[in-house]
Formats: C-alpha cells, sequence, structure tokens
C-alpha cells in the first residue's frame, strides 16, 4: 500500500527534476580560498569537428602552397590586417604557423608560455567520419568499443589516489545533460548554471523557509532533506540529490565578473572557475563548446561570411578570461585545460565553400603547469603525395590519450592507465606539462580483467536517479 509519506517522497523528487526557469539562488559576497593543493584537469570538447587548419594555419614554406591550392577561398592568409597571428618560439624563431586572427587570447597565452599544441592528433587506432562514433570513442577513452559502461573520465575519478571522500564537488560537467565522460559516477554533479540548479518549481512561498514565515513551516526544500533518511536506492540516491543541491546553494556562485564575454560558453567556464576558487575539492570538469560542423559556408577571415571567426573568437576569447581569473587568484598552477574536437576537416574545401569530415587535429593544452610556446608530435606535411594513402585528410601521429595520460600521470598523480584507458598501452610523456611527482603508469593485469567500474552493473548517476524517481511517481499514479 502507498503511504503518504512515500507519495511525497516522489513529488519532491518529481520537483527537483524539473526545477528550471524559477528564480535565482540568492548568493553571499564571493569568498574565494586559498590555491588549491591538488591540480583540476578541464576537458574541453569541440564538437562537431573543429577545422584545425583554419586555427592552427601554415604559413610559409611548401605547406603554405599546399595550404593554399587546397583552400583557395578559405585560406586564412599569412599576413596583413586579417592574416594568422605567427606563432614564435622562446627564442624567437619560427615555427611556420600561426593562429586564426581571431584567436587573440590564445596568441597571447602562447606568448605568454602556457599554451602548448599537439600537432595531428587524435584517434590513432580507429578511423571514423562518424560524429557519434568518434565522440563516443574519446568520450568512454576506448576507441573501437562503446560498451564499457563508464567514461574516461568517471574511471580516472574512481581511480585518483588523493581523494578521500571529504571532497564536495570532486568532479564537475556542466551542461544539459551528464557528459559521457562521466558516465557511470555517482560523484559527478552536472548542471546547466548554479542559479537553475536548485529546487525551486511550484509556488515561490513553498519553495523553503524564509524571513516572515510562519512558525514550524517548513518548505519542499526543508521537507526533501528529512525524507531520505533511508537505505533503499530510493532514499540514497534522494540523499544524494539533496546534498548536491545543498552544496552548490551554499556556494556564492555569480554572474560574469565585468569585462568577461557574455556568450552561454563564457559564463560556463565560470562557473568552473569559481568551483576552482571555492575550495570544494575539484579533481575533474568537463564542458562543450558546439558548432563546428561546417560542410558550408564555413568563410575566412575579415570580409564575406565569417562563421568561424566568430566561433574561434568566441574560443579564444572565452579560455583567456578563465585563464586570467584563475591566475589572479593563485589557482592557474593547479589547473590544466585541455581543448579537442572528434576529428579534423579534409584538407581540401569542398564546393559548398565549407570542410567535410577529416583526421588529424591539434589539441591544445594550456595552464599554469604547460610547457608552453612549443608544439608537439609529429607533422606529416601538407603535401597531397603524403595526404593520399590517408584518403586527402591531415594523418594521427599522436594517439590523444596520450596526452590525457601525460595529465593524469605528471599532474594529477594517477597512474592508473590500465583502468582508466584499456587495451591502451605504450604510454610514454612528452613534456607538455611540469611534474607534479615522479610516477611510473601501472602495468596492465597479467590475466584479462574488467576495469573496477565493469565489475558490476554501472552506478546511477544523479541525473539518471532523479529520472527514475521520476517513473516512480508515475507509477503511484497509475
Amino acid at each position: 500500500m502507498t503511504t503518504r509519506r512515500d507519495f511525497l517522497k516522489g513529488t519532491c523528487a518529481t520537483a527537483a527534476a524539473t526545477a528550471v526557469g524559477g528564480p535565482s539562488l540568492l548568493f553571499a559576497a564571493p569568498a574565494f580560498a586559498a590555491a588549491n593543493g591538488h591540480d583540476t584537469v578541464v576537458h574541453l570538447f569541440l564538437r562537431g569537428g573543429l577545422d584545425g587548419l583554419n586555427l592552427v594555419v601554415p604559413i610559409d614554406g611548401a605547406d603554405r602552397t599546399f595550404y593554399e591550392q587546397a583552400r583557395p577561398n578559405l585560406a586564412i592568409a599569412a599576413t596583413g590586417t586579417y592574416g594568422a597571428l605567427p606563432l614564435t618560439l622562446a627564442s624567437g624563431g619560427g615555427t611556420g604557423f600561426g593562429l586564426h586572427p581571431s584567436a587573440t587570447g590564445l596568441r597571447d597565452l602562447w606568448v605568454a608560455g602556457r599554451l602548448g599544441i599537439v600537432h595531428a592528433c587524435g584517434l590513432l587506432t580507429s578511423v571514423t567520419r562518424s560524429h557519434f562514433d568518434a565522440q563516443l570513442y574519446i568520450d568512454l577513452g576506448t576507441p573501437g568499443a562503446q560498451g564499457i559502461g563508464s567514461g574516461w573520465m568517471a574511471r580516472a575519478m574512481n581511480t585518483q589516489p588523493n581523494l578521500n571522500g571529504s571532497e564536495q564537488l570532486p568532479a564537475l560537467g556542466v551542461g544539459a545533460r551528464q557528459p559521457a565522460g562521466l558516465l557511470s559516477s555517482v560523484q559527478a554533479l552536472t548542471m546547466a548554471s548554479p542559479s537553475d540548479f536548485a529546487l525551486n518549481a511550484g509556488a515561490w512561498s513553498w519553495q523553503m523557509a524564509r524571513s516572515g514565515a510562519p512558525t514550524g513551516f517548513r518548505g519542499v526544500n526543508e521537507t526533501l532533506a528529512s525524507l531520505w533518511t533511508g537505505t533503499s536506492a530510493l532514499e540514497l540516491g534522494g540523499q544524494r540529490a539533496d546534498r548536491a543541491l545543498q552544496v552548490i546553494a551554499k556556494q556564492s556562485y555569480s554572474a560574469v565578473p565585468a569585462g568577461w564575454p557574455t556568450t552561454t560558453f563564457a559564463q560556463q567556464l565560470w562557473t568552473i572557475a569559481q568551483s576552482i576558487q571555492f575550495g570544494l575539492g575539484l579533481h575533474y570538469a568537463t564542458l562543450d563548446l558546439g558548432g563546428w560542423d561546417t560542410h558550408d559556408g564555413q568563410g575566412t577571415a575579415g570580409s564575406g561570411y565569417h562563421y568561424y571567426q566568430n566561433k574561434i573568437a568566441e574560443l579564444s576569447q572565452g579560455l583567456s578570461a578563465f585563464y586570467a581569473a584563475l591566475d589572479a587568484s593563485g589557482h592557474a598552477g593547479r589547473v590544466t585545460v585541455v581543448v579537442q574536437s572528434e576529428f579534423g576537416r579534409r584538407v581540401r574545401a569542398n564546393a559548398n565553400g565549407g570542410t567535410d569530415h577529416g583526421y588529424g587535429n591539434p589539441v591544445l593544452v594550456l595552464g599554469g603547469a604547460v610547457n608552453g610556446r612549443r608544439f608537439y608530435g609529429s607533422w606529416s606535411g601538407l603535401d597531397p603525395e603524403i595526404l593520399s594513402p590517408h584518403f586527402g585528410d591531415v594523418p594521427v601521429t599522436t594517439d590523444h590519450r596520450q596526452v590525457l595520460a601525460e595529465l593524469l600521470v605528471k599532474r594529477m598523480g594517477n597512474s592508473n592507465l590500465a583502468n582508466v584507458f584499456p587495451g591502451y598501452s605504450g604510454y610514454a610523456p612528452m613534456g607538455i606539462v611540469r611534474d607534479f611527482g615522479t610516477l611510473a603508469p601501472k602495468p596492465a593485469p597479467g590475466a584479462r580483467r574488467l576495469p573496477a567500474a565493469q565489475t558490476q552493473a554501472p552506478a546511477a548517476s544523479e541525473p539518471d536517479l532523479l529520472e527514475r524517481l521520476m517513473r516512480y511517481v508515475q507509477e503511484l499514479v497509475d
């Protein structure tokens, strides 16, 4: 028999799952914690297939000639008002490459030695032109396989040696739904924005006890916290959801500061920056910036239609503001951002003024611990004879997992690569980041063994739990 208590539990859960668009939380003045004693890895996924040759541009030599021949109407100029921003070495010597003219923020990070670029990076062991497959391979950390049931970042967090359970927010996904990289984690929190992450649906006066409320009044928020006291799966899920709501509500999240870009992307970066500065134990964070699938009307820089000019400016301005905020608060040395897309675009422009799905692509790594102002990996060049065996694409010469593995081992102190990236072997650091401690990656077990996350059914994430609670209410109604 369904009791009133059970029904109220379900009703509260439904309210939690649908609480969007309501009034903002009331926040106190910001009070940032001192620099954290641990590192944070931020994974930025440029979904849609970034045209790496539009962002990192060949500006001289034979590759410049091949580039202009392949893209007569899309090539970024090598010099001039709308020319590429040259990327020079610390010695002043040239690299043969420049950044898109809209990427001034990224250029400044390069000059400051805080940005490194890995040439021709991507899915070395699995070739696909499907957005869905390539994105999932990267999110799961298992190129060519999709059935593992957990994301690479969730497995990294589950094997992180210095997590002791006191962290209020060990992992954060900023978006409308749980990122696949955090799949199976019950510790990770996913939210689109702090102001919307609140139980604020329904009548305002019933949401929580406020000044002037009748004596003994308890709103939905207070009632929810007192209901999840049992040990059933439903109640444990409710406890986790309530704790997540309380953690966010107690922080002094604010709107972007004056001078920041005001795009949604920049606002999401500001959410991550504040979460780091609050000292909540954030070790892993992830977010997306989409809109890079340009089969037509891609445009160039400075004249006519220039879609990519605006997208790259959005990317560059957001990352520049993010780093500056962390640097000003003393946290930049403990944060490393890796920026990648699922694959690059074809070298040769198509007939519609765009570029089709390709293969190899640059990966950006930025942060206070980065050995910047350098290129990493191997660049094969744009000679058509070199590209021909790869169907005209830039070939992948560096497995993207090698970059992520270096961040895990050298900055996070996590050498459990066999669990984080099952099937990956042969890790060798490229020197992209400075070492936080000397660790050798643990070898894979002699016998075939599933990663810890697979030895039992994947645990439900917070969004999954709320969806299950909603179904529970519907069953009561039916």
